[in-house]
């Protein structure tokens, strides 16, 4: 009887699992966090560096004044925000990269940037080029990675620390491979 109840709580928290997160592709959700690093580093190196925005409250003291601060835009978490909105859009320009000498798997990027030069084509006989399928399912990765890591991005963003942007993204890529190890556990347990 309990070797039972065992049996049915390992299929039932499979299913939950499997139905909750859904099998995380490791290359796909580390190459995710890669591309939204990459698309947000472009897009702040647009802004003009002397573009401040106003943050702080815009109340008035006692004495008449106000206290607010400038900060550059490029770097507000306005402006942050309003890119990371939009940061997905562009996984269109990404396909998957295979290294010829190592075997090993990314997504990156393949489309030239609007004022990129010739030398920005990169060596299409790399990639693998799946279809919309391969373009939605890196959006989606994306889009997750997006929603549940938006404020350690505007957090880190902020300060420009590149340092811990990678450790986010490799933190993703443990998570997803925490979450596979313990799916292939119950799978041979089930």
């Amino acid at each position: 009887m309990a070797s039972w109840v065992i049996h049915m709580a390992v299929v039932l928290l499979s299913v939950f699992i499997n139905t909750s997160q859904g099998r995380r592709d490791k290359i796909l959700y580390c190459s995710a966090c890669r591309a939204i690093v990459d698309e947000l580093n472009y897009s702040i190196s647009l802004v003009d560096p002397k573009k401040t925005i106003n943050i702080g409250s815009f109340r008035l003291n006692p004495d008449g004044t106000m206290q607010d601060k400038k900060v550059p835009l490029a770097r507000s978490e306005t402006h942050l925000s309003e890119l990371l909105d939009g940061v997905c859009d562009s996984m269109s320009d990404y396909a998957l990269h295979v290294d010829p000498d190592t075997q090993d798997k990314r997504y990156m990027r393949f489309a030239p940037r609007s004022s990129g030069a010739a030398a920005d084509f990169p060596d299409f006989k790399n990639f693998q080029f799946d279809g919309p399928d391969a373009s939605n399912a890196l959006k989606f990765a994306c889009e997750s990675v997006v929603e549940e890591l938006e404020d350690e991005f505007i957090s880190l963003f902020s300060q420009d620390a590149e340092n811990e942007l990678d450790q986010l993204c490799n933190r993703v890529t443990y998570k997803a491979a925490i979450l596979l190890e313990a799916l292939n556990r119950l799978n041979a347990i089930g």
